[in-house]
């Protein structure tokens, strides 16, 4: 038998030439093989009659191999790590790693190295070969989403802004959308999904991302549960959410690369401005280069594949425009406000401590309980800092000095009457202290008492020309605006008071010279 075992492919392959060429050294030219080992093959060949009658087939001289001869093992060394073989055993059941596996037999005189360690392990342990199983799905059915930092743009006020590339790759066409973006928000990851249905003028049924935040809050095997604002996007588009298990991104092997694909055949060797221009070449290279690319999985274009066939099995756009909404929860503070979006909006004082769920569209919003029932509704606020209040949410009784102003208070003391008008705008008349919140009490005395008793008690007062709260509050309270008014006293001078007698005619004293008895 031949020192050299070729597979028996190429064996078979060796007979043929040497039925056709009685020359040794012409087969070992055709062949590439050395002449002797050409020698020794035919040599055995002929022994086992393989160069007369039938040719045989790869299976047959397979067999008739195995036959003649079985391949010797290779002399086998012992390890000088076998006789301590039990310690080993029993560190690596520990978890022990090899390093100290090592050290610990240093300790007991052993005297190799790691490599030969390593070795003995690898055999006492052989690793299974990981397998996977390729998953193919039907046209329309799916797309797959990768996101991740591709590079940087240049300075812009004194700073480099990293650059995120979106790669949304539908999967039995591997026909692409990307988008460069500076950040990873929710609201920039809803409208990355806007974007990509538009470029595409459809919806798949299913969409496979990793666990990032904007899509997915809590990840998990069983029971993952995705954004609020994700969920409603998915809702109004038709499209199932379906999140990797966590920490296996070959889950989504079709998109896994895409990063990788953008960064080395878009992105690489080339200086963007902003982003404007970044985005507006990436959707010429989809459409372009990635498009008509040959795959190398489907060996067809994608492009051709969307055109020609997935594009009719996708869903078909929304007829009412999505109205992003970034969903958010947010606490209640005892002013009765929460912050969404660096603005303030105002929510029942019933929930103050609470974190509520905040719905932002574009034009209102919304803000949940946490059992997600409506609880207040407002526009969407122009400009960072605006506050924006429904009185019914705030504590009646501190309304009215909330939202009164000196002219309301006017106003209402004016609906009271006339006495009550003029006694509130001499309190507001004051020069020197600012007497509205008074004014504000003394006109709702009118809830308390009547607004016929108050404006009664008002022109009491000035009557007496005490233009007061207290005075005014006295009087209803002791009931004495309808009492009669004193009847007004006249002044005489002192002489009509004077006695007709004398006063001593009156005492009996002696005046001017004369007793009087």
């Amino acid at each position: 038998m031949p020192g050299r075992r070729l597979p028996t492919v190429d064996i078979h392959t060796l007979l043929l030439q040497l039925r056709s060429n009685p020359s040794d050294r012409a087969v070992s030219r055709l062949s590439g093989l050395d002449r002797r080992t050409v020698h020794n093959y035919r040599q055995w060949a002929q022994e086992q009659s393989l160069l007369q009658g039938p040719v045989l087939s790869i299976e047959e001289l397979q067999a008739r191999r195995e036959q003649t001869f079985a391949d010797p093992l290779p002399p086998q060394n012992a390890s000088t790590v076998e006789p301590f073989r039990e310690i080993v055993v029993k560190l690596r059941r520990e978890n022990v790693p090899m390093t100290t596996v090592l050290n610990r037999l240093k300790e007991r005189g052993y005297k190799g190295s790691y490599a030969s360690v390593y070795r003995f392990i690898q055999v006492l342990e052989p690793k299974t070969p990981d397998t996977c199983v390729r998953v193919e799905t039907e046209p329309g059915q799916e797309a797959q989403i990768d996101f991740g930092e591709v590079g940087r743009l240049p300075e812009q006020e004194g700073k480099c802004q990293k650059v995120y590339a979106f790669v949304m790759t539908l999967s039995w066409s591997r026909h692409q959308y990307l988008e460069f973006v500076t950040d990873q928000r929710v609201e920039t990851w809803l409208n990355l999904h806007v974007h990509a249905f538009a470029f595409f003028g459809a919806v798949p049924t299913r969409i496979v991302c990793d666990n990032l935040k904007a899509a997915i809050v809590k990840a998990a095997i069983d029971d993952p549960v995705a954004n609020r604002a994700y969920a409603e996007c998915a809702e109004h588009y038709g499209f199932r959410i379906a999140p990797c298990r966590p920490r296996t991104p070959e889950h989504k092997g079709k998109v896994e690369r895409g990063i990788a694909y953008v960064q080395g055949s878009f992105w690489a060797g080339r200086e963007w401005p902003d982003l404007p221009t970044v985005n507006a070449a990436a959707r010429l290279w989809c459409l372009g280069e990635a498009g008509e690319r040959l795959h190398g999985t489907t060996k067809e274009r994608p492009l051709d594949r969307f055109e020609g066939t997935e594009r009719q099995r996708l869903l078909p756009l929304p007829q009412t425009p999505y109205d992003m909404a970034v969903m958010k929860q947010a606490k209640l503070y005892r002013d009765n406000y929460l912050a969404f979006d660096d603005a303030y909006y105002s929510a029942p004082f019933r929930l103050v401590g609470q974190k509520l769920w905040v719905r932002g569209g574009m034009a209102q919003v919304r803000i949940y309980d946490r059992e997600y029932q409506l609880v207040a509704t407002h526009e969407r606020a122009n400009k960072p800092g605006e506050r924006l209040t429904h009185p019914d949410h705030l504590p009646q009784h501190k309304l009215p000095g909330l939202l009164q102003t000196r002219e309301s208070c006017t106003e209402l003391a004016r609906t009271v009457g006339q006495a009550t008008l003029a006694l509130v705008e001499r309190l507001l008349e004051d020069p020197i202290l600012e007497r509205l919140p008074t004014a504000g009490r003394l006109v709702r005395l009118a809830d308390k008492y009547s607004p016929e008793r108050l404006e009664a008690a008002c022109a009491r007062a000035l009557r007496f020309d005490d233009a007061s709260y207290t005075t005014v509050k006295r009087i209803l309270h002791e009931g004495l605006e309808n009492a009669a008014l004193p009847v007004p006293v006249t002044l005489v001078s002192p002489e009509a008071f004077a006695f007709a007698r004398p006063v001593e005619e009156i005492f009996g004293k002696q005046v001017g010279g004369l007793t009087w008895n």
